[in-house]
């Protein structure tokens, strides 16, 4: 079981999680804690079980094995008593077009039995966060992707639950309205909100206060972004500059001590057994092959990086097993 990070009082706990869908396991032997006020991001390739993970976390399935905790709550037992204490924001924008933004925010209201002054002043902070104000009457099928997620996002805290599930939230949207959102998001953290977070940004990964990397159903690591990076990649990473990136990768993919080579813009980060070795001999076999332009240099290994060997290795394990 991972340690409860935040104030040390877990409001999340999942303790060997299965999830079959008759031959297929979705989820695979999960295990993680939460602690108040901690954001927790769920980093994966579609299909890792990032989503079904979620969904039981918040009494929507039920576990073929293992058992999750929510607020105290046994969450096969009493879902309904745990949907009590949670926002949940699907990956698929959840509110409805066809009614304004007054009419999404009382509708919410009423399925969270939220009522009288204390829903007005609710609705009120809703779109002061979203930054709605003036816009109140407008359809919410005609706003932007950044007001509409600032919108369900407020939409899911009306009842103001200590614990929020968030499913790829800025998924579609532009990169300003992901930092504002994010800023909401840490906003709530302060006020001591638990956040789980689902995203495909590796960007968004530094913003959480631990990342947990999933792939295949099973959880591959998890830790802060730092201590990610301190234990490395079992190797040293290189960076590799050329004019021509195709001829570089074709030159020294599957070369002795190189590891593993992807394409990072107009890049290539090469991850090799020995820095040195490798800088000594590198530019050789690329010389050979006429690349004689091709610069080599040592940096320090991305989340990007992390996740793509750790992927990398996992998914050779599980086809190995």
């Amino acid at each position: 079981m991972t340690v409860v990070q935040g104030n040390g009082q877990a409001s999340i706990v999942a303790d060997g999680l299965v999830k079959r869908f008759g031959p297929f396991t979705a989820v695979d032997h999960v295990s993680f804690s939460i602690g108040r006020g901690e954001i927790v991001g769920f980093i994966g390739p579609n299909g890792a079980g990032k989503s079904t993970t979620i969904r039981i976390l918040c009494g929507l399935l039920r576990p073929t094995e293992g058992r999750a905790v929510v607020a105290g709550i046994d969450v096969a037992r009493n879902p309904e008593g745990v949907r009590q204490h949670i926002g949940y924001m699907s990956q698929k924008f959840s509110l409805y077009g066809d009614l304004t933004v007054m009419e999404n925010l009382r509708f919410f209201g009423g399925i969270y039995r939220v009522e009288g002054a204390l829903l007005d002043e609710r609705m009120r902070f809703a779109i002061d966060m979203a930054g709605l104000s003036g816009r109140e009457d407008a359809l919410v099928s005609t706003l932007a992707g950044g007001w509409k997620q600032r919108l369900a996002l407020g939409c899911a805290i009306l009842h103001r639950p200590p614990i929020l599930f968030l499913d790829e939230p800025t998924s579609g949207v532009d990169p300003e309205s992901r930092r504002r959102f994010w800023e909401l998001i840490h906003s709530l953290a302060a006020d001591g909100v638990s956040v789980l977070v689902s995203t495909h940004y590796m960007d968004e990964a530094e913003y959480c206060n631990r990342v947990a990397l999933i792939n295949q159903g099973r959880l591959v690591a998890m830790g802060s972004p730092s201590e990610l990076k301190q234990r490395g990649l079992g190797g040293d990473l290189l960076l590799l500059e050329c004019d021509t990136l195709g001829a570089a990768l074709a030159a020294i993919e599957g070369t002795s001590g190189v590891r593993d080579v992807a394409v990072f813009g107009n890049t290539l980060h090469v991850l090799v057994d020995n820095g040195d070795i490798a800088q000594r001999d590198l530019p050789r076999r690329l010389a050979a092959k006429g690349l004689a332009d091709a610069r080599l240099s040592t940096i320090t290994p991305t989340l990007e990086d992390i996740f793509v060997e750790l992927v990398a290795n996992s998914t050779i394990a599980g086809v190995a097993s």
